[in-house]
């Protein structure tokens, strides 16, 4: 059992945010309020199902998923993409197909989480550090 999983990470920094929601066809105020929230990431599992929640003032979100299997999943601006997630080592690695492709790698460390999110060429660096 991973030992990041039930641990809970907060927005500490992010670069090219809004760069990649504009890539994405993200509106100007969604963008806004997006680049102003510091969301909390949690990851669990429960028998092979992994449920990742996304909360902040803004949106909650919650996708649950089994490893290498694809699943439906609305994005937090309200884009319909169909996601696969896969573990390798302590990287959750996610590709979300819809009229553009987007990766988003969460790698899991003691004390925070790195997520790499690429679309075009544009990447987004968002590190969330350990909540007590």
């Amino acid at each position: 059992m991973p030992d990041f999983l039930g641990k809970r990470y907060k927005l500490y920094s992010s670069e090219n945010f809004d760069d990649f929601m504009k890539a994405l066809g993200v509106g100007i105020m969604t963008r806004k309020v997006g680049s102003s929230v510091s969301p909390v990431v949690e990851l669990t599992e429960n028998n092979g199902l992994y449920t990742l929640k996304t909360t902040s003032p803004f949106k909650n979100t919650e996708i649950k998923f089994k490893l290498g299997e694809e699943f439906e999943e609305e994005t937090v601006d309200g884009r319909k993409v169909k996601s696969v997630c896969t573990l390798d080592g302590n990287k959750l690695i996610q590709v979300q197909k819809g009229e553009k492709q987007t990766t988003i790698e969460r790698e899991f460390s003691s004390t925070e989480m790195k997520a790499i999110m690429k679309v075009d060429d544009i990447i987004c660096t968002r590190v969330y550090k350990i909540q007590d």
